[in-house]
């Protein structure tokens, strides 16, 4: 609470008067630096898209992504922004330009090839296209890496457990246990259950539709998408604003 001169406050203070403490992550995630370690150039280009499009959904567009960086992308309400997440993950089928991956064209569009390939995509809804609320918060964990994988080759329940405590640790998800039903944990939990799901199959390329979407704001600066780019994994990370 307080009442204060609107030129001389400014967001960050703006948000700590919000929620009552100090965010000094807030800070440095305005000064957000992804540092590669390597020299990045056209030639080494992970993902390329060239005059790809859909009729009626978003016009033909280009696009490079490398290896290490976080590219970030703002649009009002129906700019494009999920609408290009899912031609590039292949939840829709583009009727001009193409993709290609680490230099060869891409000729399957499909979440199932495009997983194959290691692109990995967070949806814009969690609940409805994102948490299954009736299973557990390990049984949402491991989801994409058993559909990698095939049902043929089942993780064993000790795998599962072990990847999905691994997720929990890393992620600071707040669950009683793993076989807590993700439709019980907090908004922020559960986006962070779906984040886990991707971060487990080791993807190349993470997409992320507005990964803080209705996430309080205290919880946001824990989604430090630079750490998982110094990995080595292409981030492209979509935002509305």
């Amino acid at each position: 609470m307080g009442t204060y001169e609107t030129a001389a406050l400014s967001p960050i203070e703006l948000i700590t008067k919000m929620i009552g403490r100090t965010l000094t992550d807030l800070e440095d995630m305005t000064k957000l630096k992804v540092e590669s370690g390597r020299h990045i150039s056209k030639s080494d280009a992970l993902l390329e898209a060239k005059g790809l499009g859909r009729t009626g959904s978003i016009k033909p567009f280009d696009l490079n992504l490398h290896a290490g960086e976080v590219v970030g992308l703002a649009g009002l309400l129906g700019s494009g922004r999920t609408e290009m997440a899912q031609l590039l993950f292949g939840l829709d089928q583009p009727n001009s330009g193409s993709i290609t991956m680490d230099g060869k064209l891409v000729r399957n569009y499909s979440p199932i090839n495009s997983i194959e390939r290691g692109v990995a995509f967070c949806p814009e809804d969690r609940k409805a296209e994102g948490i299954v609320p009736d299973l557990t918060v390990r049984e949402n964990i491991i989801l994409a890496m058993q559909a990698h994988l095939g049902w043929f080759k089942y993780l064993s329940l000790k795998k599962q457990y072990e990847i999905a405590d691994k997720y929990i640790k890393l992620l600071n998800i707040s669950t009683p246990s793993a076989d807590q039903p993700v439709k019980n944990l907090s908004g922020g939990n559960q986006q962070k259950v779906i984040l886990a799901r991707w971060l487990a199959t080791n993807p190349r390329l993470l997409i992320l539709d507005e990964p803080t979407k209705g996430i309080d704001v205290a919880q946001r600066p824990k989604f430090k998408i630079s750490a998982f780019a110094r990995r080595g994994r292409q981030i492209l990370c979509i935002y509305f604003i």
